[in-house]
């Protein structure tokens, strides 16, 4: 019986697997294997809310395939050896998997593929995660795009209705005689009880992301333009997560997309360019590997960050700026492994420019909180928001939070949802709780801190010091 091995990494579905498809094609037998190794994460080796998003994913993962026949089996080890191993218990003559776009990752898999086949094992990749790979949305003088216009007009022109393959009906059954590590022995669940928000705000998992799919179609799609900066709305579509553990693929989103009637075209539309935003982060990764802890911008390697005092970044990290915004977002990502992107921008440029601490150190804590916490995206806008990126902010772009919340949060209910102190406060006042008189202070506001820094001093601070950078060019 022909058998071939179908390694799962971060394409945790079934729907629009070519790697999966084209080891069916091949084999009479498919063994799914999923293989717990931080070998090819590099310094980036998986959060702590990311491991629990993995645990439940793989999970669902192991009940879907036994929902067609078969199973998931569960490895931990160097994955060469491992997927090696399998080989010779099984009798597979191939080994299939989807692509993975990190610069760790590349240079891993390019050693397993080389040592397989010169083992003499038939070894086939695919493209699952993205709507094309980054070295094929290039210029046509081969030169990455480091703009995101240009780039987006370049992928409309190769086309963005691209054909979405089918789960298989049915798959082999997997003998017992194959041995499978039981998910808890993996230990990626935290052993403090923490994650009770994630719980409660997630489900993960290829059925859980076509729910969030369908929800986000038939709800807040139609009003998407219009809604997606306003984080007390349920505006936005929560994929995140789900796109990066792989539990659905850009090329499904956009054929849902366009089965939908003309009048969610502004929507659709707004949406789809959002998706290739997410093609440009990896497009941007692939070409500038450095960049998770380089400046992509070579000027800002000498900018004089300020010491990032530990008092100060933790009173960031859990929300106690005393700037309601702020802290609102902190608080939201902390319970619930997210925040909405508006604010994100919020509290990233508060960070950078506010109190000017280093960005890398903003990057490293969303990677252990986000359940989407993903490379190439977190890089792309804790580099865009320093300025040091590509198509970056201007230097001079320094969000004002209070007049973002004003803006985006008029009511103040996302702030008076995560921030409960402020409840209490007047609309007025939510926003700049600091202008309250003393009395109301006291009685609304409890123990909640007065603000960090002078937002308007902190910011000609900041100029200050990127305008050195643009006395350098």
């Amino acid at each position: 019986m022909t058998c071939a091995i179908h390694w799962f990494r971060r394409d945790l579905r079934l729907t629009e697997n070519p790697a999966l498809i084209r080891a069916l094609q091949s084999g009479v037998l498919v063994i799914p294997l999923y293989i717990h190794s931080t070998q090819g994460e590099g310094d980036w080796a998986a959060g702590s809310a990311s491991r629990w998003w993995l645990h439940h994913s793989l999970r669902a993962l192991d009940e879907s395939l036994r929902a067609l026949g078969s199973r998931l089996i569960v490895r931990s080890g160097e994955p060469h050896q491992v997927l090696s191993d399998l080989s010779g218990e099984t009798g597979a003559a191939s080994v299939f998997w989807n692509r993975r776009y990190e610069p760790a990752g590349i240079a891993l898999d390019s050693n397993i593929k080389a040592a397989l086949r010169e083992q003499g094992l038939r070894v086939e990749t695919c493209n699952s995660a993205l709507l094309y790979e980054p070295w094929s949305a290039c210029r046509s003088s081969g030169e990455p795009y480091k703009v995101f216009t240009p780039f987006w007009k370049n992928l409309k022109i190769l086309g963005l209705d691209l054909p979405v393959l089918p789960a298989p009906a049915s798959l082999p059954p997997i003998a017992d005689s194959i041995a499978s590590l039981e998910l808890c022995e993996l230990n990626l669940l935290p052993k403090i009880p923490w994650d009770t928000g994630l719980r409660e705000t997630w489900r993960p998992g290829e059925a859980g992301a076509h729910d969030c799919l369908e929800r986000f179609l038939s709800g807040a799609l139609s009003e998407y333009a219009a809604q997606r900066d306003f984080p007390a709305e349920p505006g936005t579509s929560r994929l995140s997560p789900h796109l990066h553990f792989g539990e659905i693929g850009p090329r499904q989103i956009v054929a849902a997309l366009r089965t939908l009637p003309e009048e969610t075209g502004s929507g659709s539309d707004a949406y789809v360019r959002e998706l290739a935003w997410r093609e440009f982060a990896h497009h941007l990764l692939f070409h500038f590997p450095s960049t998770p802890d380089q400046p992509l911008d070579e000027r800002f390697q000498d900018f004089p960050w300020a010491e990032a005092e530990a008092d100060v970044l933790s009173a960031w990290q859990h929300g106690r700026t005393g700037i309601p915004l702020v802290d609102a977002g902190m608080r939201e990502l902390w319970h619930t492994g997210w925040m909405h992107n508006r604010v994100r921008m919020v509290v990233a440029s508060f960070l950078v420019k506010n109190l000017r601490i280093h960005w890398r150190h903003g990057a490293r804590w969303f990677w252990d909180t986000l359940v989407d916490a993903d490379l190439a995206n977190n890089t792309l806008g804790w580099q865009w928001t320093a300025g040091c990126g590509a198509d970056a902010a201007p230097y001079f772009r320094v969000f004002n939070p209070v007049l973002q919340g004003a803006k985006f949060d008029p009511a103040g209910a996302y702030v008076r949802r995560w921030v409960p102190e402020l409840a209490a406060l007047p609309d007025a006042l939510v926003h700049r709780p600091w202008e309250a008189d003393a009395g109301l202070l006291s009685a609304a506001c409890g123990d909640y801190p007065p603000p960090l820094v002078d937002l308007k001093a902190s910011r000609e601070a900041a100029l200050r010091a990127f305008e050195t950078l643009r006395r350098g060019a």
